[in-house]
C-alpha cells in the first residue's frame, strides 16, 4: 500500500521514510479532549513538543528548546529535551490535561525523544 510519499536517495530517503512511519502511526492514534496527543518534533538543532486536541483542532500546550527559559541553558541536547518535556507537562497540567497519547513523529523512541517522554512522565503526565 502506498502512502503518497515519493522515494528518493540519501537524506531525502530518510525524510521520506520518517514521513511514511509517521503516517502509519497517525492511522492508529488521535488526540481526543480526554486524551490529547503529545507530538514531538525533533530537528538537528532543537526539539518541540505540543499537546493537541485533534477533534477540535487546537493546540492546548506547547514547549520548545527555543523558549527563553531553555534557550541559553547548560547541557547537551538531551538535557534540553528533558527541560522541554517537563515544561510541556507543566503547561499541559495548567490547561487541565492529565493523560496524553504519545506521538513520536516517526522517529525512533530513543535518545532525545525518550528523554522528553521520561521528563514529561516524571512531571505528572500519564501516557
Amino acid at each position: 500500500m502506498a502512502y503518497g510519499v515519493k522515494i528518493a536517495k540519501g537524506d531525502a530517503y530518510k525524510r521520506a521514510a520518517a514521513k511514511r512511519r509517521h503516517i502509519r502511526i497517525r492511522k492508529r492514534i488521535s488526540g481526543t479532549p480526554d486524551r490529547p496527543r503529545l507530538v514531538v518534533t525533533r530537528t538537528n538543532r532543537g526539539i518541540t513538543a505540543q499537546v493537541i486536541d485533534d477533534i477540535a483542532g487546537h493546540t492546548l500546550a506547547s514547549a520548545s528548546s527555543l523558549d527563553a527559559s531553555i534557550r541559553g541553558g547548560e547541557g547537551d541536547k538531551s538535557a534540553q529535551a528533558k527541560q522541554v518535556g517537563s515544561l510541556v507537562a507543566e503547561r499541559a497540567k495548567a490547561a487541565g490535561v492529565e493523560a496524553v497519547v504519545f506521538d513520536r513523529g516517526g522517529k525512533q523512541y530513543a535518545g532525545r525523544i525518550a528523554a522528553l517522554a521520561d521528563a514529561a512522565r516524571e512531571a505528572g503526565l500519564k501516557f
